[in-house]
């Protein structure tokens, strides 16, 4: 009925395996949507989802109920 950090980042981090097309764990300008952008590592990626999950952790309990999930992250 809830969803754990960790699970939260191993879900939203199939988009970012999935575009990372050498499988270096980082993506690079060419491998993301558009072909541009700054490149980015498995781990800053998972740093920013963490950070969106604290936002959506409304009640501070460590875990994301439907509720959350559902809801926009509140802002910084």
């Amino acid at each position: 009925g809830k969803v754990s950090l960790l699970e939260y980042q191993n879900w939203l981090s199939y988009a970012f395996d999935r575009m990372d097309a050498n499988r270096d764990g980082t993506l690079a300008p060419e491998e993301q949507p558009g072909g541009n952008g700054a490149t980015l590592t498995r781990e800053a990626h998972r740093m920013r989802v963490a950070e969106t999950f604290k936002r959506q952790d409304r009640n501070r309990d460590g875990a994301l109920d439907t509720k959350e999930l559902a809801a926009p992250p509140q802002g910084k």
